[in-house]
């Protein structure tokens, strides 16, 4: 099965990383338990909006962009790495600014991550794939209105609810668990 993998907050510890760049610029003392709703990023860190929280997170003369730093979640690199192996192929599908593109696959190469391909898109449902598995309570109502014969995953995180239509895990093993359950020649794709 072809397999659309979000980064941030699936794959990555999106909120651990930017909270230890936060603690390390302002000397703030946040933990990612903290986040407990989408966009509720500026509020924690003090900023105005969103868009003043993205342009700290964007690249300085002094470092890198936020996402260049973030450390993946224990075992995520692992877990796709075996259902590539398994015959899935996995394809990222992560909505990134443009800032942070190339710090996006410097990190994809760092990680050694078990892809050949990669899609920068803030509209996931244009990839075709056969299972998504995403955190993004937007992405996840977009990816099951426009990909209903898709097996579409909410990544269990305090900042989303529960949708219809999608199927939630609560890590890879349950990803795995369910494919298995779900073999390819039962389906078709959209």
């Amino acid at each position: 099965m072809r397999l659309g993998i979000d980064l941030d907050g699936v794959v990555t510890d999106f909120n651990a990383g930017w909270m230890r760049l936060h603690a390390q610029e302002f000397g703030s003392d946040l933990r990612p338990e903290m986040v407990d709703s989408w966009d509720c990023l500026h509020r924690l860190a003090g900023f105005d909006d969103m868009r003043e929280f993205w342009r700290w997170a964007s690249p300085k003369p002094h470092r890198r962009s936020i996402f260049r730093t973030l450390e993946p979640y224990p075992g995520a690199i692992e877990a796709l790495g075996a259902l590539s192996r398994s015959g899935h192929r996995i394809v990222i599908i992560t909505n990134k600014p443009h800032w942070a593109r190339t710090d996006t696959f410097e990190w994809l190469a760092e990680h050694d991550l078990a892809t050949t391909e990669v899609h920068l898109s803030n509209r996931k449902s244009a990839v075709d794939c056969d299972a998504y598995v995403d955190d993004a309570p937007h992405v996840l109502h977009e990816l099951v209105e426009q990909r209903p014969d898709a097996i579409v995953c909410r990544y269990v995180r305090p900042w989303n609810r529960p949708v219809d239509g999608a199927v939630d895990v609560a890590d890879f093993g349950d990803v795995e668990r369910l494919l298995a359950s779900r073999p390819p020649a039962a389906r078709t794709t959209g």
